[in-house]
């Protein structure tokens, strides 16, 4: 009798303190994912029919990297030729693409009212030893840039016609010397759907907005989909020439990083109703984005990472089959005699699952996902397991990170 309720005792201890670490997990979660209040009392920026145009209306190169991009790239253009902001000069750098890309910037800097603004900078398939594909272009890009701010943004992206209007008055009005706005993510599919409120949860946990936009802080990001950043300044660091910048995979995060550290002031924004992507299509396409940086992306490097890998299904998938414990339990003989009740089961699963499927019913408005996609949690829970697993085994093996037709197999940033 004393066996088995020492059994027992030990089952509800375990049953409990489960039910503490995702209680915690989702607290600690949403404090880290809730807005500054300077951010939830800023105001969606204003469409006047006639934008004001900051003073002095400075010079703004856009630059955006294509590979490959023939389903996108006509979308992108169009929306920056179309921007409602007088002075800008917009550079395509097509790397070498094998697709219809060259054609249909051909097309556009032809029939397009604006395509005297449209240059494009064509590059060989061939990569500079020492560099990633993305910085490389961005890099060559910048090289033919005449314009007092840079914008970088990618080419499965479009801009609303005030875009650039406002971010580039934020940055003046509030002394920025990088500005990067958060997109509008584009999840018409079922997988994208499942799998992208699970990856801006691990981005939320890792890199709070609060302090990426706090200069106190050393935690820095930027969205890669829109970066604007002063010539002066990006000249200064060495730009993406500068080495532990120029083979990097995360060319984003360490951008941000290095001008934060250099004591720069960086706003990572919500730019939602600005900017539009759509990143994937498809369960392939997803899991082969998400796995070229899910572990260079990691802060805590390979410690963290296992950890990540013991404690995510915990917190994702165990919660949605609590009330199978005590047939679990029942399969293995030291615990077929001990009894935990269906009630108070039931009390821990409602305690497990109410704050899941609250903070996961947030991201999903947030991410304007229907609402049942919260059911899909252990789903996407699972999911990102094997990709943060593979992304690991990859880099760890040394077999190499693989996007874009190129293998890489060094690390970037600082």
């Amino acid at each position: 009798m004393k066996k088995h309720n020492r059994i027992t005792s030990w089952s509800r201890l375990f049953l409990w303190l489960h039910v503490a670490e995702v209680i915690g997990f989702y607290i600690v979660l949403w404090l880290r994912s809730v807005p500054s209040k300077e951010d939830r009392a800023r105001k969606e920026p204003s469409k006047p029919e006639r934008p004001v145009q900051p003073k002095g209306c400075p010079l703004v190169s856009v630059i955006v990297p294509a590979r490959d991009e023939e389903r996108n790239i006509r979308r992108c253009v169009t929306s920056l030729l179309e921007q409602n902001y007088e002075n800008l000069e917009v550079i395509v750098v097509d790397d070498g693409s094998a697709d219809a890309t060259p054609r249909v910037l051909e097309e556009i800097a032809q029939a397009h009212p604006r395509g005297a603004r449209l240059f494009v900078l064509r590059l060989r398939d061939y990569l500079p030893q020492g560099w990633a594909g993305k910085p490389h272009a961005i890099h060559k890009g910048a090289q033919e840039a005449h314009g007092d701010w840079l914008l970088f943004t990618d080419a499965d992206t479009w801009h609303a016609p005030d875009a650039l209007n406002y971010a580039i008055n934020t940055a003046i009005d509030e002394k920025v010397d990088l500005l990067s706005l958060g997109s509008q993510q584009e999840l018409p599919g079922f997988w994208e759907r499942v799998v992208m409120p699970m990856a801006y949860l691990g981005i939320m946990m890792q890199y709070p907005p609060r302090q990426v936009n706090d200069p106190r802080s050393t935690v820095a990001l930027a969205n890669g989909q829109f970066i604007l950043i002063r010539r002066a300044v990006y000249d200064k660091l060495g730009g993406y020439a500068r080495p532990r910048l120029r083979d990097t995979l995360l060319d984003d995060r360490d951008l941000a990083q290095v001008v934060k550290r250099q004591g720069y002031r960086l706003r990572l924004l919500d730019g939602r109703g600005l900017v539009h992507v759509r990143m994937y299509s498809g369960l392939r396409e997803t899991w082969r984005g998400w796995r070229k940086n899910a572990f260079l992306g990691s802060r805590g490097g390979v410690a963290f990472t296992l950890v990540v890998l013991i404690s995510l299904p915990m917190v994702t998938i165990a919660p949605f089959f609590l009330p199978v414990l005590p047939w679990l339990l029942n399969l293995f003989p030291p615990f077929k005699k001990q009894r935990i009740a269906a009630a108070e089961v039931a009390l821990a699963t409602l305690f497990e699952l109410a704050p899941l499927l609250a903070y996961r019913g947030w991201i999903d408005k947030e991410l304007n996902v229907p609402w049942y996609y919260a059911f899909t949690h252990p789903l996407a829970g699972a999911i990102f397991e094997g990709i943060i697993a593979q992304s690991a085994w990859r880099v760890l093996t040394r077999r190499g990170v693989d996007w874009r037709g190129r293998q890489y197999y060094r690390r970037g940033g600082e």
